[in-house]
């Protein structure tokens, strides 16, 4: 590491000279050279030959991993295609059965620990994650659940949920999760689309000190839900419960299903409509994670894989996936502030955490509240917003000198990073050290050309297996279309503006589309406007999202236009706030809120988002928007006051 001043590029980690011995990723090089005779001077060769030869690639992906699998593929990849790649067509298999073979480690070896703010810690050894996997799947089969049936869970992060999932996909039936901290509106929005027969949820939750019932949002899923069939309750805050009824005297087998099978739904709010419900696919997601995991993360035998979220959040699905390569994970459910910050800091020696995963925002905010953990560990990943240059200074002098730090960047649309950090590769402040293996993400300029050194449009240029087999209900295909290849044909655009250096290390400077951003979840204004407008006193509304270069969460500003007579008061702004809390989530709650007398619309009354934001971060209102292109141009004018006011405060 380096001592002294961090700056942006300031080199805080390098590679020990005998990486490629040590690592997974520079064993995964030996075997391509042994197995296939290729050989890469370093991770630049490497990712190259990766994002050109995908059919190598990933067909040596699939043997180095030794993928379980009860019908070999016909080929790597039919079809490329995008949307409509063809991945590994013919072959068959199970996402359940790769995880639970659970490679180097022993029956008797713990594979689960779970913390939790509501109840004593639990482990489960291999031996018992499999023995409950077997018992619940039983219990779902019993209940009619078979391939193709939905299975919900209402459920924190605990081995519950995750011994559901996995029992889930062994059926060959689709999971699907949302955290309990979820309003029912949020849920069911998200559960109509997709009619699950059965829910398991948890009679509700402590969060620090605070209980959180939820029997009452279960009893408004289940009756807003027809196709609920049967609910099963954990007792996680009361007791009781009848999640034990979930049994059977089955044994424990593998449905095999085609590659494409849906596993999971995971949900991503769009600008549009109801949240988009995302179709991963079992092959898909598993090679996708047995490569980052292993080859990026260096996870595996040995290690205990830790990474802060919630049900609700793609990074419980990556998560979950430790054990495919190895790797025991450990499970929090809490608020990692209570009884103060160094509480997840404290479980890195009480569990045994070798690899510590965790958000922008929460860094931060340990930096600014002055801790200092000092633990020792391989690796600390953060996502879900740009960690800041002070940031990484940070970890490197509060946390440790030798640890690998990994910025990575991704999404729920892909149930992965597509950029973050290598092994064989510096760590340098401010910078995402790496576009992964097998993704070929690019940056864009506004005409569809590829720019290095500049800032551009995120796309993705060639397929990968984890990109979504579809959305829910979409036949057509065209909802997913619309969602990623409407600006660039047949290039995956993500939204996100992106900076790619000569040398391959990427910079994220926020969203690029009116998608909010709220500490790594994106947040649709559909569901927003929904709310809002719901409430008797709103008679339109808009909301957008503004990165803040010292705060990852960066800043929610809601506007309104009330009913006539009215003004926006500090109770109708409390009234929005728990509207919102209670039927989306604490996230979606502004930072702030305006009142203002109209909001800019298109001629065919669309909202106009980027404009607005556009405007708050300091474009010309002539630059902002078209004016002929708007039905009422004079409603941009309150906006550029409203920025006037914020760089420069009346009290100046």
């Amino acid at each position: 590491m380096t001592t002294g001043e961090v700056t942006a590029g300031t080199v805080l980690w390098e590679p020990p000279a005998d990486i490629r011995d040590t690592s997974r990723i520079g064993r995964f090089l030996t075997w391509l050279e042994s197995e296939r005779g290729l050989s890469f001077a370093g991770y630049p060769e490497l990712w190259e030959w990766s994002v050109t030869d995908l059919t190598g690639f990933w067909g040596a992906i699939w043997d180095y991993f030794e993928v379980v699998a009860h019908e070999p593929p016909a080929a790597v990849l039919a079809d490329t295609a995008m949307p409509g790649a063809r991945w590994f067509p013919g072959a068959t298999l199970n996402y359940a059965e790769n995880v639970l073979r659970m490679p180097g480690i022993a029956e008797d070896e713990t594979v689960v620990l779970s913390y939790s703010q509501s109840r004593e810690p639990l482990t489960l050894t291999a031996g018992d994650l499999r023995a409950e996997v077997r018992r619940v799947r039983a219990g779902l089969k019993a209940r009619g659940v078979a391939k193709g049936d939905r299975v919900a869970a209402y459920a924190p992060n605990i081995p519950e949920t995750y011994v559901l999932m996995l029992a889930t996909a062994s059926l060959g039936a689709i999971f699907s999760s949302c955290a309990p901290e979820f309003g029912t509106r949020s849920v069911i929005d998200r559960w109509s689309q997709i009619e699950p027969k059965v829910l398991v949820a948890t009679d509700g939750y402590r969060y620090g000190d605070k209980d959180i019932d939820r029997s009452g949002e279960i009893a408004a899923i289940r009756e807003a839900i027809p196709s609920i069939e049967h609910v099963i309750t954990i007792g996680y805050l009361h007791g009781g419960g009848d999640w034990d009824s979930l049994s059977g005297d089955d044994p424990l087998e593998y449905e095999p299903v085609p590659f494409d099978h849906p596993l999971y739904v995971l949900y991503s709010s769009g600008t549009t409509g109801l949240p988009k419900p995302i179709v991963h696919g079992h092959g898909g997601i598993l090679l996708e994670h047995l490569k980052i995991l292993a080859l990026h993360h260096d996870l595996g035998p040995g290690d205990r894989f830790f990474w802060f979220t919630t049900t609700g959040w793609m990074m419980w699905n990556y998560l979950a996936s430790g054990p495919a390569v190895g790797a025991a994970i450990v499970l929090f459910d809490g608020n990692p502030g209570w009884p103060s910050l160094n509480t997840l800091w404290e479980l890195v020696d009480t569990a045994g955490i070798t690899y510590f995963g965790t958000s922008a925002p929460f860094l931060l905010a340990c930096r600014k509240a002055g801790i200092t953990p000092r633990v020792a560990l391989k690796g600390l990943g953060s996502t879900g917003a740009p960690l800041p240059t002070e940031g990484w200074g940070w970890v490197y002098e509060a946390v440790s000198p030798d640890v690998q730090l990994t910025s990575l960047s991704g999404g729920t649309d892909v149930c992965t990073g597509f950029v973050g950090g290598a092994p064989l590769l510096p760590v340098r402040a401010g910078v995402i050290g790496c576009r992964s293996l097998g993704a070929r993400v690019e940056a864009y300029d506004p005409e569809g050309k590829p720019v290095v050194g500049e800032l551009g449009e995120l796309v993705i240029t060639a397929p990968m297996p984890s990109m979504p087999v579809g959305f829910w209900n979409d036949h057509d295909g065209s909802r997913y279309r619309e969602a990623y290849f409407d600006i660039f044909p047949g290039v995956w655009r993500h939204g996100d503006w992106i900076t790619i250096d000569a040398d391959g290390g990427c910079v994220i400077t926020g969203r690029s589309d009116a998608t909010l951003n709220r500490g790594g979840v994106r947040l649709g204004t559909a569901e927003f406007y929904s709310v809002v407008e719901g409430l008797p006193e709103v008679a339109d509304s808009l909301v957008v999202h503004l990165d803040k270069p010292d705060d990852p969460n960066g800043e929610l500003l809601l506007f309104v236009v009330l009913a006539e007579g009215l003004e926006l008061d500090d109770a109708l702004r409390g009234r929005i706030a728990v509207a919102l809390r209670g039927s989306l989530s604490p996230r979606h709650v502004p930072d702030a809120a305006h009142q203002v007398r109209a909001l800019p619309r298109t001629l065919s009354g669309k909202k106009l988002e980027v404009p607005v934001k556009r405007i708050l971060t300091g474009t010309p209102v002539e630059s902002a928007a078209a004016k002929g292109a708007l039905a009422n141009p004079d409603s941009l004018n309150a906006f550029a006051t409203l920025y006037a006011e914020r760089v420069r405060p009346a009290s100046a």
